[in-house]
């Protein structure tokens, strides 16, 4: 089809392209406003011949799709394996009940609430570095400067991973997240990818075992058993591939919507008590995956006739301002005191770092209002954003360097 003539997207897909607006998700509200709880998109499922995509917009079909695993699976929905006639499984996420519950068991001690709160002085530190080195210039890029680097060095060590491996990883991951219609990078993003996970196993299977994740894993033991050699290589790249982007991109829009926020930058300034509270709902506001399941069995849901093979995609950009759960669902409010969302997924697939994603947040957010003043985007910039797992890529900003 000639370009001029190709189809606008639908709005639903329309409402996920980059902008420049004050609220990125903004465009989602003409889903709630234009679509059912749950249709059938335009599109065809991706590989499934004869599958349908199903999208749901709100928060109940969303809950329910998550959390029914006798309905719904995320086998077959993690993508890199499977588009590259790779015999590896990703676990936990393309593991389902019964199964998928071991997994979880062997690794969640890994990633609790103790083992996020030992790991502060890490987080401080990296945290720390990164301040000093922009605080007196006045200015920063504080996602690429910051957003962009700090998850990602706190994960790599909590990991095990080679800290000189930072430039590689992001450099594979890109092409993995973002250029799918490039097979070619795409190709070479995993396979780079796989290809190091390989080598660094072995090393770490030659060492005796220590403390980081990557260890326990090679090491340890799931129900009296050591996972076989596949069951290894597919959980640390998982882990690896989460690892990457998802913070980086909650960070990045987080500052972003500050630095052009200053009443909502000062309200936090004046709570500093509040930071767990302000997380959660820069969390709600800014969620970067819409992750999709498989239906098992034909069903019906929300008076739609479901096929067991269709596809349904959990649109968590809608979802999360749905008017029916959330009042004033646009707005950033501090005092929702049961704020419910589905940023992290939810039932047996919910985020597994999902304790240190919020910490390392809290303590982020924390540094940057307590180290530095006022800030605001630098004039003359159109600070790009996108409503998913990019983020926003670019988001400088200046401050005065005499403030007290």
């Amino acid at each position: 089809m000639d370009s001029d003539t190709q189809a606008s997207p639908p709005v639903w897909a329309a409402s996920l392209a980059p902008n420049t607006l004050f609220d990125p998700f903004a465009p989602t509200e003409a889903v709630i406003d234009s679509y059912p709880p749950l249709f059938a998109a335009e599109m065809a499922a991706p590989g499934m011949e004869g599958a349908r995509m199903w999208v749901a917009t709100r928060f109940e079909p969303i809950r329910e799709i998550f959390q029914n695993g006798e309905r719904y699976s995320s086998h077959g929905v993690y993508p890199y394996f499977r588009a590259m006639n790779i015999d590896l499984t990703a676990i936990p996420i393309d593991v389902d009940p019964p199964e998928h519950t071991r997994y979880r068991k062997f690794l969640e001690p890994s990633f609790s609430p103790r083992a996020m709160v030992a790991l502060e002085p890490l987080i401080r530190a990296n945290i720390d570095k990164l301040i000093d080195s922009f605080i007196d210039k006045g200015q920063c890029d504080i996602s690429y400067d910051y957003s962009r680097i700090y998850p990602v060095r706190v994960f790599m060590e909590l990991m095990g991973f080679p800290e000189e491996r930072f430039d590689d990883f992001l450099s594979w991951s890109h092409p993995m997240h973002f250029e799918t219609d490039n097979f070619e990078r795409y190709s070479w993003g995993t396979k780079s990818a796989l290809a190091f996970m390989q080598g660094f196993i072995n090393e770490v299977r030659s060492r005796p075992p220590d403390d980081t994740v990557a260890s326990r894993i090679v090491h340890g033991e799931c129900e009296g058993s050591k996972l076989t050699d596949k069951e290894v290589l597919g959980t640390i790249f998982f882990l690896w591939d989460g690892g990457m982007d998802t913070v980086a991109a909650t960070s990045s829009l987080m500052f972003r919507r500050l630095a052009l926020d200053p009443d909502l930058q000062q309200l936090l300034r004046d709570n500093p008590d509040r930071m767990a509270n302000a997380v959660e709902e820069f969390l709600r506001m800014h969620p970067t995956v819409n992750t999709v399941r498989i239906a098992l069995v034909d069903h019906e849901l929300e008076g739609q006739q479901i096929k067991a093979g269709d596809r349904l995609m959990c649109m968590v950009a809608a979802g999360n301002f749905d008017p029916d759960k959330y009042e004033d669902p646009r707005s950033f409010r501090l005092d929702r005191s049961q704020n419910h969302h589905f940023t992290f997924v939810a039932g047996p697939h919910r985020c597994l770092g999902i304790n240190l994603a919020r910490f390392e947040l809290r303590l982020a957010l924390s540094e940057i209002l307590r180290r530095i003043p006022d800030f605001r985007i630098k004039p003359g910039v159109d600070c790009m954003a996108v409503p998913g797992l990019m983020g926003a890529p670019n988001v400088p900003i200046v401050w005065d360097t005499g403030a007290s």
